[in-house]
């Protein structure tokens, strides 16, 4: 059983990097692009598929059963905001850290109600176990989870501008300032809603220098320390 978050500053490689992890660890990996289009595929009917054996079906039935019970229960709940609705939930997880800092594109939601939300499904995530999360704020959400692995990836800037460039078909140019207005972002993400540094290497357990090691290398230098970390203890 595993759960671990990732997150990286914008060109560390993070996305690769921990597809490569939940592949040596055999555990999912779940990204934002994965959790919109699961919220995008709500509509689609596969409460069958779910509820008849979960541990066949793909990640993506999975994750959608997981949301629309998430939801349900919401809405049970007597919960009613613009993010249960049509359309709501995909926009919501396919916000930017500087859109959802900003409040940019659901303007009449909180910002509590946003965290809340955000909150509810990241611990579902975790309910469910081995699971590899990147980003969207998990390592602060899952800070008190037991036996969660949080993991921080960093490098020099001019690498991570390098990589961008390299990665994405960039010009130089371009690929700066994808990772400058990543940057701030991701920085004004956090410090708004966990009010912390994000990289503060005190909130994670293994902080790794992509530059310093190919993206396999990092992957292999992930697992083997997660590997290595102690169980969690059982939940009741």
């Amino acid at each position: 059983m595993a759960v671990l978050t990732i997150s990286g500053q914008i060109g560390t490689g993070a996305r690769e990097i921990g597809r490569a992890i939940a592949e040596r660890l055999q555990i999912d990996y779940i990204d934002q692009e994965i959790l919109v289009e699961a919220a995008r595929e709500l509509g689609v009917s596969m409460e069958s598929v779910v509820s008849l054996d979960e541990r066949t079906a793909g990640l993506g039935e999975r994750l959608a059963g997981m949301l629309r019970r998430f939801l349900e229960s919401s809405a049970a709940a007597g919960a009613s905001d613009p993010m249960l609705g049509a359309g709501g939930l995909d926009i919501m997880l396919g916000r930017t850290y500087a859109e959802a800092a900003t409040g940019e594109g659901l303007q009449e939601v909180s910002p509590e109600r946003y965290l809340e939300r955000l909150t509810g499904i990241i611990r579902d995530l975790a309910a469910h176990d081995d699971v590899l999360v990147i980003g969207r704020g998990s390592q602060m959400i899952l800070a008190d989870w037991p036996g969660a692995f949080h993991v921080l990836l960093v490098a020099p800037l001019d690498r991570r501008i390098e990589f961008l460039a390299a990665r994405d078909g960039l010009s130089r140019d371009d690929a700066a300032k994808r990772v400058h207005d990543g940057d701030k972002g991701r920085v004004d993400f956090h410090h708004k809603f966990f009010k912390v540094n994000v990289d503060a290497p005190w909130l994670y357990h293994v902080t790794v220098n992509s530059a310093r090691f190919s993206l396999e290398e990092c992957a292999d230098l992930v697992a083997e320390a997660a590997r290595g970390a102690p169980p969690p203890p059982k939940r009741s």
